[in-house]
């Protein structure tokens, strides 16, 4: 029996063109982050399997997403957790319920435990910079927007070396 653990996270992936561009501008503000993390909404964050317990994983989220619904999703504008967190992020401005009600049926799924903060649906742009280019990211995203339908989440495999890699897609509805 092995005693390896795999990290892996579930979120719902930003669709190109917008996933590319926002991993692009988050490059140009300076987070290193940027390389190894595509554009995405959190669903849960990363959490410890071994692995012959992901069977079992893929099993709860296929039951979790044919629960809910496609939904639309319209990302406007920027918003921070500053002081709190040196993050900024660009806002969910539409889907924001559908999205904490997927959060919470993947969560129950999994048995994962709550979020140390309370839920905030949003896609991170800057994390961890100084504080101009924490404002230069604010500024410059500050009328993005775009619109899309959710119709899956993924799960993402924590890969030393690649960052976060898309692993599985769950398909929302029932199938």
């Amino acid at each position: 029996m092995t005693t390896d653990r795999l990290t892996i996270g579930i979120a719902i992936p930003v669709p190109e063109p917008y996933g590319s561009q926002l991993r692009s501008m988050r490059a140009a503000f300076g987070d290193p982050m940027a390389e190894t993390v595509p554009s995405h909404v959190t669903l849960i964050p990363p959490v410890d399997y071994a692995p012959d317990e992901l069977d079992d994983v893929y099993a709860a989220l296929r039951r979790a997403s044919a629960t809910m619904p496609p939904f639309p999703m319209r990302l406007r504008g920027t918003g921070t957790f500053r002081p709190v967190s040196p993050v900024v992020f660009v806002a969910v401005s539409q889907g924001i319920s559908y999205t904490e009600m997927l959060a919470k049926c993947v969560r129950r799924a999994l048995d994962a435990p709550e979020p140390e903060f309370p839920f905030h649906p949003h896609v991170t742009i800057a994390h961890n910079l100084d504080d101009a280019s924490l404002d230069r990211a604010y500024d410059e995203l500050s009328s993005f927007e775009c619109q899309f339908s959710v119709d899956e989440f993924a799960l993402y495999h924590h890969d030393d070396v690649a960052g976060w890699v898309p692993q599985h897609t769950f398909a929302l509805g029932p199938s």
